[in-house]
């Protein structure tokens, strides 16, 4: 039978296979992240400097465009 050793690498194959079609979601989610948080970062930067109104921070995020259906 199997040993504690090839359970635990048969069980480590079943999850990383799995996981890699999932990776680069995975990686695309955790880019967009960290650029909201940089802006959101840097917004909060802007408005602690200075007396004046604090500059709005852009909130753009690139991505898929889709087309609305324009029908009633």
């Amino acid at each position: 039978m199997f040993g504690v050793g090839e359970i635990t690498i048969l069980l480590l194959v079943i999850v990383a296979v799995p996981a890699v079609k999932r990776l680069p979601d995975l990686v695309r989610s955790a880019g967009k992240a960290a650029r909201i948080l940089k802006s959101e970062k840097r917004a909060l930067k802007d408005e602690g400097e200075g007396g004046g109104p604090p500059r709005p921070a852009p909130r753009v995020i690139g991505g898929e465009t889709t087309e609305r259906d324009t029908a009633p």
